[in-house]
């Protein structure tokens, strides 16, 4: 198998990680990966920000929310997971009797990597009377200390449900302030993480996107700064982001996130202009489709999450559920 990082290339304003495997063309590579999925009852979750190829071998794409909600549900024997490391997790968790494999373990998240499950055990002794709200671009274990998790289209949701008025947050920053906006009876805690990806957008950046595309509407991410939440014209998660664009009437569109998020908005809305950061997520780039082909012919490697870590990290995802029993977004 070749290397993962073949070359890169510079292509309408978006860098990709393009993997390449000599002599196999992408076309072959997703006829035996669905003929396999078929003959081992496989199903392949893919998020929004993979690579457009991998959409094409995809039973689900979706953001955080709906990618928890359909390992849930799945009468899959074998879950392939394409994301990042924390997804994959998730996925075992919500579904402790059947293999969930992904191709590529060392997909992290920086954000994830902020936070550490013995500092905010610590941290927790702090504030004995406050709630731990838990963003799923975290570990298993920081998951198993919470009272609930959350995404980006359902934290306003969850964090308005608890009982408690002090919250803690964890482990973003940004998504805090804007829960904190959209919930001022509530006192947020917020844990100093953040997303590498969106806060390198502030301000100034945005006022140039509007001098440069006059016409088109701007979609940020909720992991944003404030600041350029405030002079966006929408506020979405990356599936909201097409609900959004499905919605307005206009033709051209900037969405402030990771850019991967641009070709999932042209293949599902081919009829609209879509722009967006030059700013990639190389672990999300890291799933290939020779890595998922063999993914799913050694069935490995196999994403394990400690039993009782698993266990009381499904309570936090229960009470999510019972929250936002659908995507709102």
């Amino acid at each position: 198998m070749a290397s993962f990082c073949s070359w890169l290339a510079l292509e309408q304003n978006h860098v990709y990680i393009l993997g390449m495997e000599s002599g196999i063309l992408n076309a072959e590579l997703v006829k035996r990966i669905n003929e396999l999925k078929r003959k081992k009852n496989a199903i392949v979750l893919v998020h929004n920000y993979q690579r457009p190829e991998i959409y094409d071998v995809a039973d689900f794409i979706g953001d955080s929310l709906g990618l928890c909600q359909q390992a849930r549900k799945t009468n899959a024997s074998i879950i392939v997971f394409c994301g990042v490391n924390f997804m994959a997790e998730s996925a075992a968790i919500l579904n402790p009797g059947k293999k969930v494999i992904a191709p590529c373990l060392d997909a992290g998240c920086a954000m994830a990597d902020m936070v550490e499950a013995r500092d905010l055990f610590e941290f927790k002794k702090k504030h004995p009377d406050a709630d731990v709200v838990t963003y799923v671009n975290s570990s298993a274990e920081v998951k198993a200390l919470s009272d609930v998790c959350c995404t980006s289209s359902n934290a306003v949701d969850v964090v308005r449900s608890r009982k408690s008025r002090k919250i803690i947050f964890v482990p973003d920053k940004n998504l805090a302030a804007y829960v904190q906006k959209q919930v001022p009876e509530k006192e947020i805690i917020a844990w100093q993480g953040y997303c590498p990806v969106h806060h390198y957008v502030n301000k100034e950046y945005l006022e140039e996107v509007r001098r440069e595309n006059p016409e088109a509407k701007i979609i940020a991410h909720p992991e944003s700064k404030p600041e350029v939440l405030e002079m966006a014209d929408y506020i979405a998660s990356t599936s909201g982001m097409i609900d959004v664009a499905l919605r307005d009437a206009a033709e051209e569109f900037f969405v402030l996130t990771e850019c991967g998020m641009t070709e999932r908005l042209h293949k599902e809305i081919p009829e609209k202009k879509f722009k967006g950061l030059c700013n990639l997520c190389f672990d999300m780039k890291k799933n290939t489709l020779p890595a998922i082909l063999k993914c799913l012919e050694d069935e490995s490697p196999i994403v394990t999450v400690d039993a009782e870590v698993a266990k009381r990290a499904l309570k936090a995802f229960d009470e999510m559920f019972r929250v936002s029993i659908a995507p709102k977004d």
